[in-house]
This record gives structure tokens, sequence and C-alpha cells, in this order.
């Protein structure tokens, strides 16, 4: 498991981690020079003195171990495995924690715990498939690696690509028709693929993950939310943000995790996705609301290019309000 600052022997606490991350992990503040100080009330240590959050890295179809740090957002992430393993950030579909395989309950989202091992899958073969669209839904919930690349998080039982069996869990798409969607949104992705005409065929050029032979077995389904599935096994989680440095922090709450889970399955009934990272980011926006009105703004605010609609606003402040009451 990682190596590092999370030693019984070292000094430092989390408060000073938070504020060490805050100060060194983001040129783009709004006052680089000024001094950040810690819990104690002193300013932090020198940049060489601080400890350093480093974790283990090795491509899922095997590799020998890489070790990475100083990373904020998850293409920074990227970036660091690629060039511990010399090729190029693209190259990298997704990653999982703690396993090698393509589990979907296992997904790199927006939080790493500090002693999670990382797996990176990498592009392997190409395929192209015709598709006859004989329903209006196909049965496919789709994600995205929050560095451009939308992918296959699940596929219903009895739906029209589950009988295409040469479309898998973990299959990068990278085409639709012809129309490269690479660096499109994984909601944009869901959207094009609903609107795509009834009872007429259409093309998916995809690209599967990179496998070891052992991995080479029947295909899954994909992950089902489960209620041990946890965010991170360490004594605490790097959260990682779009905007914004990374922070350390505590494992989510019993709240967090019931909230997040009923948001996300919101997000895959209305919008054809889950994002573990986006769920926890609405509720992090409605964790202080008072009432629905006062969080569609607020939510309007942190996440406009969704453009959510109002029922599934409401149904989401509904959701936060009954993990914050336990009826969960």
């Amino acid at each position: 498991m990682p190596l590092g600052p999370w030693r019984k022997k070292n000094k430092y606490t989390k408060e000073q981690l938070v504020a060490n991350e805050e100060v060194g992990g983001h040129a783009g503040g709004s006052n680089p020079a000024k001094s950040t100080v810690n819990g104690a009330g002193l300013p932090p240590p020198p940049a060489n003195l601080r400890p350093k959050l480093v974790f283990h890295t090795q491509l899922a179809h095997g590799s020998p171990t890489g070790r990475i740090e100083g990373f904020s957002n998850v293409k920074e992430l990227y970036g660091k495995i690629a060039a511990a393993f010399n090729m190029a950030p693209p190259e990298i579909l997704f990653c999982t924690l703690n396993t090698h395989k393509i589990d979907m309950e296992k997904l790199l989202g927006g939080q790493i715990g500090l002693e999670d091992f990382i797996f990176a899958h990498v592009r392997g073969l190409k395929k192209e498939v015709e598709v006859f669209k004989s329903e209006d839904a196909l049965g496919l919930t789709i994600t995205d690696n929050g560095a451009g690349f939308a992918f296959i998080k699940r596929i219903k039982d009895n739906s029209v690509v589950d009988s295409v069996k040469v479309i898998c869990v973990g299959d990068h798409i990278e085409c639709i028709n012809g129309h490269n969607i690479v660096g499109t949104r994984h909601f944009e992705v869901a959207r094009m693929l609903k609107e795509l005409p009834r009872d007429q065929t259409f093309t998916l050029k995809l690209v599967e993950p990179m496998k070891a032979f052992e991995m080479l077995e029947p295909r899954s389904k994909g992950a089902k939310p489960a209620s041990e599935n946890k965010m991170g096994t360490g004594r605490g989680t790097l959260r990682l943000r779009a905007k914004g440095p990374a922070t350390v922090e505590d494992l989510p709450t019993e709240f967090e995790e019931k909230a997040v889970r009923k948001v996300d399955d919101l997000l895959e009934s209305y919008m054809g996705i889950r994002d573990t990272e986006l769920a926890a980011t609405m509720v992090e926006v409605g964790r202080d609301k008072k009432n629905p009105d006062e969080f569609a703004m607020a939510l309007d605010e942190a996440l406009g290019d969704f453009a959510f609609p109002d029922e599934f606003v409401f149904d989401v402040w509904g959701a936060i309000g009954d993990a914050r009451q336990g009826r969960f």
C-alpha cells in the first residue's frame, strides 16, 4: 500500500495537511503569495518540509508498480500516471481503486482513500458495432473519466444493447454515427444516444480497456449500487476537485454516503449517467440550504452548465432532506 505521511511516527495533523494542500496545490488563487496558517495559528512549514501524499499505481493489465504524487484533479492524476509509465495521458481510459478488474463499483471518482492503490485501464482493442434501435431506451448508463472520455458503466438486462454481446461495460465510446465525441461530457453523450431515431440502425466506434489474459471472461453488466460500497479504504480521503486544490478530508459520513448514493441514482434515472463526483458536489451544495428555491439558485450557480430540469432539482433536494433525517 502507499507509503508516505500517514504513518504513526509522523507528527503532522490532518488540519495541517489540508492547509499545506491549499497553499502548495493551487497556482491560480487570488493571492498565491499569501501564507495560510494552520490550526495552531502558525504559518505552514517550508515547501521542502511539507509532507507529501504518495500513491502507488499499476497498469491494470500488468506492469511494475509506480509512485505518483503532486496532483489536484483527475487530469493531473492521469498525467502523473502516464509519466510514470512513459505513455501519453489519453491512453488512460479510467482508473479503479484496489482492483485490476473492470469493476464499476471501484471506479475512481472524486475521492481517493489515502491508502488506496490505483489501477489504470488503458486503451486496448478498437471495435465498430452496428446497433438497431428497436426501443426508445438503449439500456446504457454512461459515465466519464473526468478527462474527456465517456464510457459505458452499466448495461441493463434484456435491453437493446444487452443483445449486442460485443458491447461491454468499460468500453469507451469514441464515435456515434461517424461523429467523434471525445471530449464530450457524459450527459451530452447520453442525450445524443437517446435522441437517435427509433427503428433505425446506428454505428458505434468503441475502444475497450486492455485486458490481461486472466481478465478475459464473460462480460459484466456493470456496477449495481451497493450500500456497503465505501468511498476509499484509508483513514481519510483525498478529494479531487475540477476547480481549486485537492484537499484531505475525513471519510464521508453516513449522511453523505446515503445522500450521494441516492443522488447518483437520480442522475441515472433522469439523465442516463452515473457520476459520484457530481452527486457529491450536489450534496455539498445542498448541505446548508434552507429550502428548495435556495438550493436551486445555488445549484444553478455551481453547475449551471448541466441545465437540470426543475423536477430533478426538486427530487435531489428531497433526497438530501431524506438522508439528513435518516429516512433511507
